[in-house]
């Protein structure tokens, strides 16, 4: 039985499959399947990414690990030897210490910083992995909205006087209902291609980059609902 509190990807990629089929039947001779088609490629790539991901990430954190370790233990040693080296060189002069106990803090320092480093890097490539998928999204919820741009319910009314610089469309009106109710599903499933990235992540950036998309595809869908609720009846 399916989980009820995450996507499913499957079933978001047979739903964009669906609507392929669909729009490519109807409108075979326009674009917009070509944007059905990139979609399904992005979804595919979310859920490769999602899959490998885990594996990768795992196993980037477990080499970060022994790195960050064999620095620690470097670190000591060479602290250790520093100062066994100090205190039978120079016992009972302590004014002797104070450049080589500097220079051991700041070994110490910047070892620090470099297992910090290393302890991050993993969720920082998983990040620009992820990120980069969501750019690519952002971009095909704005070209979506491209292709509704030119379809005015206007240019249906009987008293439209197009000009010279009018874009001419055939459309019918029940074509143009369903050409704008087609936009309007690809934006949503474009939401939900997003909302599947994070179910990859738990990275903030990530997430909010995610109700970025999210909240664009939702508001450009409203401005399309404005347009079918305009066509003459």
């Amino acid at each position: 039985m399916p989980r009820l509190d995450r996507l499913d990807a499957d079933r978001v990629q047979a739903t964009i499959a669906t609507l392929e089929e669909r729009v490519t039947t109807r409108f075979p001779d326009r674009n917009l399947p070509r944007v059905a088609r990139e979609l399904s490629t992005l979804a595919d790539e979310v859920e490769d990414v999602s899959g490998a991901s885990r594996v990768r990430l795992r196993m980037t954190r477990w080499l970060s690990f022994a790195l960050g370790l064999v620095i620690v233990g470097v670190t000591l040693y060479v602290v250790a030897a520093v100062l066994r080296e100090v205190m039978g060189t120079y016992e009972g002069e302590a004014g002797r210490w104070v450049p080589l106990v500097e220079s051991g803090i700041n070994d110490v320092v910047f070892a620090a910083i470099a297992v910090w480093f290393l302890l991050a890097l993993p969720s920082r490539l998983e990040r620009a992995r992820i990120l980069a998928l969501l750019h690519r999204l952002r971009s095909l919820a704005h070209v979506i909205d491209m292709h509704q741009l030119t379809k005015d319910p206007e240019h249906l009314n009987p008293a439209y006087v197009p000009t010279e610089a009018s874009v001419g469309d055939a459309m019918t009106r029940a074509q143009m209902a369903q050409y704008l109710d087609y936009c309007s599903e690809l934006l949503s499933l474009t939401g939900k291609v997003a909302a599947l990235c994070a179910e990859a992540s738990e990275d903030d950036v990530v997430l909010d980059t995610v109700s970025d998309v999210e909240t664009l595809c939702s508001g450009l869908a409203a401005k399309i609902w404005q347009k079918i609720s305009l066509l003459p009846g």
